[in-house]
C-alpha cells in the first residue's frame, strides 16, 4: 500500500471522481484542456465512453449472474476464465469481452485491463460480507498520494472498491487487439508503470504530457464499480439473498 495524506482524501475524491465514467461531461473538461489536438481529444472523450459501456456491462452481468465476471482467459480469447480466482492476482487480467457482449478494444486499438475483488466473483453476494479491496488514488496539488476511492483499510467498515476498470490510453503499455504486449514506456511513467503492475491500488490522474509533473506523464483511463452501486443494482434487481 502506498502511503497516503488521508487528510487530504476528500479534496482528491472531489476532482478525480470527475473522471469516472460517471461524469462523461466533467471527464471531456479535463481531456480539452490537456489535449489541444481536436483528432486525439474526440478519440480520448471515445474512450471514455467505451470505458463506461465496459463499467454498465459488468454491472449488467452481475445482474444476470449474481457476481462479477472473472477476467479473460487470454489476451485472444474474451471468455470468462475457467477456473475461480481465488487471490488478488488470479482476479488481475483482462477484461472478458466475449462474456459481456461488447467489443475487445477501447478507443485506441488495445485490451481494457480489470480488476476484480475475489469475493465478488462468487454468486450469492452477500452485502454484510462482500467488500471491496480495491483502491483508486491521485495526487494533490504537491504531488501527495491520496484516494479517490477506497481506504487505508478495507473492511466493512471501510469498504473500498469492487472492481476497476482500466485503459491505458494511447501511449505506453497496452496489449493491441492481436495480443501483442506494448511495453514502450520510458522512465517518467511513473504512474503508469504502477498501474499496469498493480494488483489493488490503481492510480487516476487528469490527462498529462509533462514529464516533469509528479509521476510523470498519464493518459490511462480509469473507471471502478463501488460495493454500494453494485449492491443497489443488484438488490432493485432481486438477485441477492
Amino acid at each position: 500500500m502506498r502511503r497516503v495524506d488521508t487528510r487530504s482524501r476528500q479534496r482528491g475524491a472531489a476532482l478525480l471522481i470527475l473522471l469516472t465514467v460517471a461524469a462523461l461531461g466533467a471527464a471531456s473538461l479535463f481531456i480539452g484542456a490537456a489535449r489541444p489536438d481536436s483528432l486525439r481529444r474526440e478519440r480520448e472523450l471515445r474512450n471514455v465512453a467505451v470505458v463506461g459501456q465496459a463499467r454498465e456491462a459488468l454491472i449488467g452481468f452481475a445482474l444476470a449472474h449474481g457476481r462479477l465476471p472473472r477476467p479473460a482467459a487470454s489476451s485472444v480469447n474474451g471468455a470468462e476464465r475457467a477456473g475461480p480466482c481465488d487471490s488478488e492476482a488470479a482476479c488481475n487480467g483482462l477484461l472478458p469481452w466475449q462474456a459481456l457482449g461488447i467489443e475487445a478494444g477501447d478507443a485506441w486499438g488495445k485490451l481494457l485491463y480489470y480488476s476484480v475483488t475475489p469475493v465478488f466473483t462468487v454468486a450469492p453476494v452477500i452485502r454484510a460480507t462482500s467488500f471491496g479491496n480495491k483502491t483508486v488514488l491521485t495526487r494533490d496539488s504537491h504531488g501527495a498520494v491520496i484516494y479517490v476511492a477506497g481506504y487505508p483499510v478495507c473492511a466493512p467498515g471501510t469498504p473500498c472498491v469492487a472492481a476497476v476498470i482500466r485503459s491505458a490510453g494511447r501511449d505506453n503499455f497496452g496489449i493491441g487487439l492481436d495480443g501483442r504486449a506494448q511495453a514502450n514506456a520510458s522512465s517518467t511513467n511513473i504512474d503508469e508503470a504502477a498501474n499496469q503492475a498493480a494488483v489493488t491500488d490503481f492510480m487516476q490522474l487528469p490527462l498529462n504530457a509533462d514529464a516533469r509533473a509528479p509521476g510523470g506523464e498519464f493518459d490511462d483511463l480509469v473507471a471502478f464499480i463501488a460495493p454500494t452501486q453494485l449492491y443497489d443494482a443488484m438488490a432493485r434487481a432481486r438477485v441477492m439473498p
